[in-house]
């Protein structure tokens, strides 16, 4: 697929990552020739330098033929031109953008061809404020991801040391839970990955992660580790578009405080949110944190712009006593070193808002793609077509399925029911598919199982 990605900033550079590995032909534009630079020394790409909105620039990156173009610089308006730019001289068949200003998200009849031709809008603060409020709602877990609206959730939590399933094989999951099906897609331990099977033993501190319908996922994590007392008190550093954005999802149910240094932020921030109590301040001020009760906090959230100065006011509020820490690292070089420590939870932004991306640059049918382990792999939902004759999935067993080395299929949700995974389930048309890619470079044989043969046709 030929893709010209225009932006080479942290969501750009790493799309461009993604998809240099499996075998597209990818074109970054950039103003910023340093940037180009390092990106074309590290990745198999074409990079052009130039503003991307530009028609010239677009040609050059070879937007003549090009199958996609993907808008994430850092302007709205930039990436909304270019878009129009591509559709209306270039004929661009996919055309997707970057837009974070909410005023242009509430008005969706703005994006069709009649207007500004965007196919798919992205929004990387509401991505992240969502990916945030499903971790506040299930204590205790690393990652959370809805498939299929909701209906089944991918979870990874860490074992802990006397844990009911610690030191047994995953086949005691049903003996432990009779009323309760769920699969075990995939466990990382020490950082390398282990491809589950019924006897594999699990240990403590595996990170595991597992499948299962919302309604059941509560009984499985205690299955694997203490269920954490539910969160009440949450205290927000930072009162940008994501502090903003989670402060308003949660209010009605949680506790919120939010700590903003800049006094005119504070002011729309007390003027818009209903019951969050807005405090001015840093909130890497020791006594400000002493005074607001910080030890009293279940979760600490860190989501300024600034790595160090979330990361520092992460240390603190650990130090000072909040029982759960999370932080937004933009750096990903950052994000291995502190997750894990004092800092429970390090968010990546850009990965989280990768998946969305590549949901839409996957061929088959492919409905969402999330990176998981900091894109060390992928959860993929794929929807099954055709007959028998025409795919190789549609009417076979799991079992008799030639997946690639690495891949597990976790769960299948068929219309409203979710069907973990066994052996002997049967993939019908229309089905849709979880699977748990370890390795990576297995992605495009992935999506070649779900290609419907001409027959179908």
């Amino acid at each position: 697929m030929k893709i010209i990605i225009l932006g080479a900033g942290q969501v750009g550079g790493t799309l461009a990552e993604h998809l240099a590995s499996e075998a597209n032909d990818i074109t970054v534009v950039d103003t910023d020739s340093d940037r180009l630079r390092d990106l074309g020394d590290r990745l198999d790409i074409r990079t052009v330098q130039g503003r991307a909105s530009l028609p010239t620039v677009l040609r050059q990156a070879g937007a003549d033929d090009a199958d996609m173009l993907v808008a994430v610089t850092n302007s709205d308006e930039t990436n909304m031109v270019a878009c129009q730019v591509a559709y209306s001289l270039f004929h661009t068949p996919t055309k997707i953008a970057r837009v974070r200003e909410s005023a242009y998200l509430t008005r969706e009849e703005l994006f069709d061809n009649d207007h500004i031709p965007v196919d798919v809008l992205i929004s990387p603060e509401q991505v992240v404020t969502n990916y945030i409020k499903r971790l506040i709602e299930h204590p205790g877990s690393l990652q959370v991801i809805d498939f299929a609206e909701g209906k089944a959730q991918l979870v990874a939590v860490r074992a802990y040391y006397g844990g009911p399933l610690v030191g047994q094989q995953l086949r005691q999951i049903r003996a432990h839970m009779p009323n309760v099906d769920t699969r075990v897609a995939a466990i990382f331990r020490r950082d390398r990955p282990i491809t589950p099977r019924g006897d594999t033993v699990i240990e403590a501190d595996d990170e595991v992660f597992f499948i299962a319908a919302k309604k059941d996922i509560r009984a499985v994590m205690g299955e694997l580790r203490r269920i954490d007392e539910t969160n009440k008190r949450v205290v927000i550093a930072g009162g940008g578009q994501i502090g903003e954005r989670l402060a308003e999802a949660i209010e009605s149910r949680y506790q919120v405080k939010i700590i903003e240094m800049n006094p005119a932020r504070c002011r729309h921030l007390s003027d818009t949110l209903e019951s969050t109590v807005v405090l001015q301040g840093s909130a890497s001020d020791k006594d400000l944190m002493l005074e607001e009760n910080i030890a009293d906090a279940d979760i600490f959230l860190a989501l300024t712009n600034d790595d160090e100065a979330n990361i520092m006011a992460s240390l603190l509020a650990k130090r000072l006593g909040a029982r759960k820490v999370m932080t937004i690292i933009n750096n990903p070089a950052y994000v291995d070193l502190v997750q894990g420590g004092d800092i429970d939870i390090a968010i990546s932004p850009q990965l989280a808002t990768i998946g969305t991306l590549l949901a839409h640059v996957r061929r088959g049918d492919i409905v969402s793609v999330h990176s998981l382990r900091r894109g060390a792999a992928e959860a993929i939902e794929a929807v099954a077509h055709g007959d028998a004759k025409s795919s190789k999935v549609v009417g076979k067993a799991i079992e008799d399925i030639a997946l690639p080395p690495g891949t597990t299929i976790g769960a299948i949700i068929r219309d409203e029911e979710v069907l973990i995974a066994h052996d002997d389930t049967v993939i019908e048309s229309g089905d849709h598919v979880i699977l748990f890619v370890v390795d990576k470079k297995h992605i495009r044989d992935v999506e070649k199982l779900f290609h419907v043969g001409l027959s179908f046709f």
